[in-house]
């Protein structure tokens, strides 16, 4: 079923902008009663069950008594369903830095569907205004109808690829002081702000007589690529990048390990190729009638028509909850597990998945905590990486927390810097490469205030009973790092090849990386 409108609203509910598309439903009074029925929510009151169809009669309740302006900060309480359905009116509403974008439909709609439409969208924005904020529609109205109108017809999804609405739309956008300091020129040529007078300069022809009309890939199968593109050197490079998220307890064992990971991609190819893409996945594998191997494989190198230099025993791995581009072919994913696919010019995330294995601990971080009388702490702090010596971590931060108002540090180090960070009662030990199979050490001493170092004696008469207490009142250690040409998982890239029908060659590159997401060691 069709999608009757978009609308976009600030926190509190007040509307912004809306865009009709199919006139069955009354468009102020259905952003009225979402804003009504986001203050019930956010306010505890109106306890009905907003999936039930029956839900008319809530809106009469005290929600409804309170005005518009009235309404809460949504996302405060977390309460409001991301789908409502009243009145036979169904909302499904997606929540974006301060701003909420609704999408309004007669009857049971696409659920599904109008989220991941709201989702494009809001990345349309980002790619034309610089970030989405109440600010940048505001600056940008215009331009903001436009992407609605084009985005979609008659309630049904067109194109929500950035790239190839800024070859048709030529109004300028304005684009939010912090999105400029980041983005720079470039920003503004994504943007589409000078794209036309860059076409114009290109072809020779002033601005005003360029044609105006919708570039081919708007009438194509493939929309997310333009005909016609030419460069003098060919090379697509592929990012497999990593997060392990770990939580180790304070005896070491793991309390939740995670490994996601996503295959990121540059591809500066001519005409319109086509690119397969294997992987050592073990549904593969074992079709194929060859088990996964034990053994890790990472590295960096060109991926060509075969292996990419790895051995023939090669360790298979599980993908779940994976995801992939628009771009990719998923019947042929389906029949024998290869990634076929007409890339998107430029930088894209091909593939994104998950893995809930066991993860060992990269770098482990034990510290002890001393007190030396009544106004003096010792900190001895280890650190070990527990991976390959052949690999080194790259940007190693420790964050130790401290006990609060420490002062007058005293650390010694036998790697790298530390420095007291106060306002983050925070320790950081910053190394900038971090071999492995090592372990380094830190020393620190710090001064306490007397009255408060008083108080903790004196709730305890032991020192061993105040490291204890104290230990258990302070926040976890926080590790980040990046680990280069290395992979947990142990996922390997088998071939990359770029097929196009003029037989040009291609430079295919690989990358692999491993970095720290939420990793914390409790104390």
């Amino acid at each position: 079923m069709a999608i009757s409108a978009v609308c976009i609203l600030d926190l509190r509910g007040r509307l912004l902008l809306a865009r009709d598309y199919r006139g069955d439903v009354p468009l102020a009074p259905a952003a009225e009663a979402f804003a009504r029925a986001l203050a019930g929510e956010g306010s505890g009151a109106g306890g009905s069950d907003p999936s039930s169809t029956g839900g008319g009669n809530n809106l009469t309740s005290s929600g409804l008594a309170l005005p518009v302006g009235a309404a809460v900060d949504a996302g405060e309480s977390g309460s409001l369903p991301p789908i409502l359905h009243r009145d036979g009116v169904s909302y499904a509403s997606v929540r974006h830095a301060d701003v909420l974008l609704l999408a309004v439909a007669r009857g049971n709609a696409n659920a599904a569907s109008a989220l991941l439409f709201l989702h494009r969208l809001a990345a349309v924005f980002e790619h034309f205004f610089g970030a989405l904020e109440e600010e940048s529609l505001r600056d940008n109205f215009v331009v903001a109808y436009e992407l609605l109108d084009e985005c979609m017809d008659h309630g049904y999804p067109q194109f929500t690829e950035g790239a190839i609405l800024s070859e048709f739309i030529k109004t300028d956008a304005h684009r939010l002081a912090s999105a400029l300091a980041q983005g720079g020129l470039a920003g503004l040529v994504a943007a589409g702000a000078v794209v036309a007078g860059a076409t114009a300069a290109g072809s020779g022809l002033l601005p005003s007589q360029v044609p105006r009309g919708p570039p081919a890939a708007v009438t194509n199968a493939v929309s997310w690529r333009s005909d016609g593109l030419k460069y003098k050197k060919n090379e697509v490079f592929l990012d497999v990048v990593e997060r392990v998220n770990l939580i180790v307890s304070s005896s070491g064992a793991p309390v939740r390990s995670e490994v996601c990971g996503a295959l990121k991609m540059r591809a500066y190819l001519s005409g319109m190729p086509e690119c397969r893409l294997g992987l050592n996945d073990r549904v593969l594998f074992e079709a194929q009638g060859r088990g996964g191997a034990a053994g890790a494989g990472a590295g960096r190198g060109r991926a060509g028509g075969g292996a990419s230099g790895a051995s023939q025993q090669q360790r298979a791995v599980d993908l779940e909850d994976v995801k992939f581009h628009q771009c990719v072919r998923l019947a042929r994913f389906d029949a024998d597990r290869t990634i076929s696919f007409v890339p998107p010019d430029g930088a894209f995330d091909l593939m994104t998945y998950r893995l809930s294995q066991h993860v060992r601990p990269l770098i482990t971080v034990e510290c002890r905590v001393n007190r030396v009388g009544r106004s003096r702490t010792e900190y001895l702090v280890k650190a070990k990486s527990q991976f390959k010596e052949r690999s080194s971590a790259q940007g190693v931060e420790i964050s130790l927390p401290l006990l609060r108002d420490a002062t007058s540090p005293a650390v010694r180090a036998s790697s790298g810097t530390a420095t007291h960070v106060p306002e983050r009662d925070a320790l950081v030990w910053k190394i900038k490469s971090f071999p492995g199979g090592k372990e380094l050490l830190l020393r620190a001493k710090f001064s306490l205030p007397s009255v408060e170092a008083d108080d903790e004696v004196a709730s305890s008469s032991s020192t061993s009973t105040n490291t204890a207490s104290a230990s258990s009142r302070m926040p976890p250690i926080r590790v980040s790092f990046e680990i280069p040409y290395f992979t947990v998982s142990g996922i390997q890239v088998r071939y990359l090849k770029v097929i196009e029908k003029s037989g040009y060659q291609a430079l295919p590159w690989v990358r692999y990386v491993t970095t720290a997401g939420e990793y914390e060691i409790r104390l």
